[in-house]
């Protein structure tokens, strides 16, 4: 007997001012499915997933999701009243003696979950909320924007989690890699109507393409039979005394469906212009060093950085990424070393705090009141790369309508906040762009043009990403910051460093000790030659995950130790003793998958 959905939408329609946001929706969620949700920025993902989980009431249609069935969802702002640490927060709800899930998380994550709420960053409380909602473990898992606040290292253990899991989940995020490797179908919303495609997202893009050709010659089709019935209503006045009734309705119903037909939106109108070349040496980095007290950032540090390097600086949260990148662009002094800028550099800030937005200013104001683009006594309009324009018609090229233009900069999604940060940026003339995590919150296409605007670019990028996909697409060097105040130089992108480093060479291979790199480092033969870019992932992430399955069934072991806990307990021994057996198969499979694949990695 087949076994109910986790979760049914139909018919599912929501308006928001005026304009359908989901437009009769029908969605069917099945355990394992695997899927990832897809759609431009404002198109409605996060609404349509907080209907999923009954926190948004739909106009019309229904919800259904069957009596013990259990749907958690990661909520982007939770609340935290009420709990006096991160950790009271994550472990709200869990039996006694399942703390150990959240610890589990908590070491994944990367957060501590002793920290007082009070004191907690932002992203400590995103992951806390994360970890909670792994540690309840529910039938189907409601993920929006997992990644954010992760990095790369974080990303990989959440990829490795999802991986295993019995759990069915949707998820958004603007990660591609994390998508690809996640993902076995695509949902896909667009001018509120919700497709759905059986491959995971790898396909999304081809499969995009021909959904859009499709309407496309369909809409050139009616417009060729509107036009031929046109011709014949005003033509056959003079040859009948009659028209053709039914062929003038059919007229009207064609023009009715062509009217109802939404067309899709544009692109983002982004552009960029060098100002004045720079000299061909943009930065010369010599001995540099940075701590803060006790805490070292940065041990004695060479870089050379050339005019149209795309430098890409990687490394986990809080190891120091930030700070170099305002070292080396004179923001802030080094200890020790010698600095050396370049002649003739116009250098233009994507700040990823998004410090740089008056969230009580409007759009409008926003863009007015910038010195870099104010028109002397004109409010109306800003200066774009040298040329006056409307401040509306430039909002428009970044996608905001007139009636966003008015409306406070704190009323934005984090989506619409970087595209107008990017807004102000390309408006200038500039020779060296900073981008400090440019790719949080952006959509999938949003990210495709800027990776195509920045390859046409004449000027140097300095780039800090948590976005491996993204990172592989742009730069052409990259810095890793591997903690203790240690920088090493790569050729290439993400792939390439990860291919380099050190831990990927063979024992017999790997050279002596030696400084750290000034320079590209040449690329050694890797153990991963011969697998694909998602098992050569796979293959770094599986010692990973074997070492928190030891960790788990360690801790499980402990707890049933417990001679009185069978009689004290019995539905906690018995619900431990099972994911005791669970753990100690999923750890035997995953050490065999890592024998297969490194054996095939070897040759």
């Amino acid at each position: 007997m087949a076994r109910a959905p986790l979760l049914q939408l139909s018919g599912l329609s929501l308006t928001f001012g005026g304009n359908p946001l989901l437009d009769a929706v029908d969605l069917t969620v099945q355990a394992g499915d695997r899927l990832a949700l897809v759609g431009r920025n404002g198109s409605g993902k996060s609404t349509l997933m907080k209907v999923m989980a009954g926190l948004v009431e739909p106009d019309a249609g229904s919800r259904v999701v069957p009596p013990g069935v259990s749907v958690g969802y990661l909520e982007q702002d939770p609340s935290f009243a009420g709990f006096a640490t991160l950790g009271d927060f994550a472990a709200a709800g869990l039996a006694e003696g399942e703390g150990f899930r959240v610890d589990v998380a908590a070491e994944g994550l990367k957060f501590d979950p002793a920290t007082p709420v009070a004191a907690a960053s932002g992203g400590e409380r995103r992951r806390a909320a994360l970890a909670r909602l792994l540690a309840e473990a529910p039938e189907l898992m409601l993920l929006d924007e997992p990644t954010n606040h992760l990095d790369i290292e974080a990303i990989g253990w959440l990829e490795a989690r999802l991986v295993e899991t019995r759990a069915a989940f949707v998820v958004i995020s603007h990660d591609r890699a994390f998508l690809r490797a996640l993902s076995r179908a695509t949902l896909w919303i667009d001018r509120g109507a919700l497709r759905r495609n059986e491959r995971g997202f790898e396909a999304f893009e081809d499969w995009r393409e021909t959904v859009w050709a499709e309407e496309d010659l369909a809409r050139h089709k009616l417009d060729r039979r509107i036009r031929a019935e046109a011709r014949w209503a005003v033509e056959g006045i003079s040859a009948r005394r009659k028209r053709n009734q039914g062929r003038v309705r059919a007229l009207a119903a064609m023009r009715a469906e062509r009217a109802a037909q939404i067309r899709r939106q544009g692109s983002a109108g982004m552009a960029l212009e060098s100002g004045p070349v720079s000299g061909r040496l943009v930065i010369e980095a010599k001995g540099i060093s940075k701590a803060y007290g006790e805490k070292l950032i940065l041990r004695p540090f060479d870089l050379t950085v050339l005019r149209g390097d795309r430098v890409a600086f990687v490394g986990p949260n809080g190891v120091g990424k930030t700070t170099l990148l305002k070292i080396l662009t004179g923001e802030i002094a080094p200890d020790t070393g010698r600095l050396r800028q370049g002649t003739k550099l116009e250098i233009a800030v994507f700040d990823q705090a998004r410090a740089t937005l008056d969230p009580a200013m409007s759009l409008w104001d926003g863009l007015v009141s910038d010195p870099g683009m104010a028109v002397s006594g004109r409010s109306d309009q800003v200066m774009v790369r040298g040329t006056p324009k409307h401040v509306v018609a430039y909002l428009k090229d970044f996608l905001f309508d007139e009636a966003q233009a008015r409306a406070p900069i704190g009323s934005l999604s984090g989506g619409e906040r970087a595209r107008l940060l990017l807004a102000r940026i390309m408006a200038r003339q500039s020779n060296l762009l900073v981008l400090d995590e440019p790719t949080n919150d952006l959509d999938v296409e949003t990210l495709d043009l800027l990776q195509d605007v920045l390859a046409d670019y004449d000027g140097t990028v300095l780039l800090v990403s948590h976005d491996r996909d993204f990172i592989d697409r742009v730069a052409t060097t990259t810095v890793a910051l591997e903690g203790a105040g240690r920088a090493v130089v790569y050729a290439g992108g993400w792939s390439d460093y990860r291919a380099q480093r050190p831990e990927a060479v063979p024992e017999a291979a790997k050279p002596a000790p030696k400084a750290v790199a000034s320079g590209p480092a040449p690329k050694p033969k890797t153990v991963s030659q011969g697998l694909s870019f998602t098992e050569r992932h796979r293959l770094d992430a599986l010692p990973g995950v074997i070492a928190r399955l030891e960790a788990e069934i360690g801790k499980l072991a402990e707890f049933l130790a417990d001679p009185e806990l069978f009689r004290a307990a019995p539905e906690k021994f018995r619900k431990a003793s099972e994911g005791l057996a669970d753990r100690q198969a999923a750890l035997h499979a995953a050490e065999e998958e890592w024998l297969a694949l490194a054996e095939r990695a070897d040759g």
